[in-house]
């Protein structure tokens, strides 16, 4: 019993014919009784949810879109088949049940997914041999050039130093070692030029 003298039986009957009162109201397009309904509704259709989809932020996304459609459809709602409580409650339910076989679905799917593409994306092997090919294409296409060129192209692509910094390690003028990197990098590319 609560100070006003009601019991917990009372009051639940009292929300559920106050509910019927509301829906009635909301299907005419009354707000204010949209706003009373929620109040009255809106916990009962969050526990239920809940209780269904177990995860809270995905439990209060589902209560929302239930508490929108009540608003879109109380026109559908026929008091002689129940209480608009019941009702209410059974939209979320089937909401509910919705999402988590969406879910459930969607977990299927990408499992699926998954297994279809457990073979390897593509050929290790065969990726790892056309990688010894080109190291050795490139290989021999730097035995072509002078030793110069190969040192300064080593230095500069290999060892990631700059233009000048290849000439101050060979003590060349920079002209030079660009010059040099240059018709070296030229020779490089016509000598790949067999590899695409």
């Amino acid at each position: 019993m609560r100070e006003d003298g009601t019991s917990r039986s009372d009051r639940r009957r009292g929300n559920r014919v106050e509910a019927d009162e509301l829906l009635v109201l909301v299907a005419k397009g009354d707000q204010k009784a949209f706003e009373d309904l929620y109040a009255v509704v809106s916990g009962p259709v969050f526990g239920l949810v809940r209780r269904v989809v177990r995860d809270p932020a995905q439990s209060e996304e589902v209560a929302q879109e239930v508490l929108l459609e009540l608003w879109r459809s109380a026109a559908r709602y026929d008091p002689g088949r129940g209480s608009a409580l019941a009702w209410v409650l059974t939209l979320a339910h089937r909401r509910a049940v919705d999402r988590v076989r969406s879910a459930r679905s969607a977990t299927e799917r990408e499992l699926r997914m998954a297994r279809r593409s457990n073979g390897p994306a593509f050929d290790h092997v065969a990726e790892e041999v056309e990688a010894g090919l080109e190291r050795e294409w490139v290989r021999r296409c730097l035995d072509r050039l002078t030793a110069l060129q190969r040192q300064s192209v080593t230095l500069a692509y290999y060892d990631g130093y700059t233009y000048r910094e290849v000439a101050e390690r060979l003590s060349l003028p920079l002209g030079t070692v660009k010059t040099r990197m240059r018709d070296g990098l030229t020779r490089l590319r016509n000598c790949l030029g067999g590899v695409a």
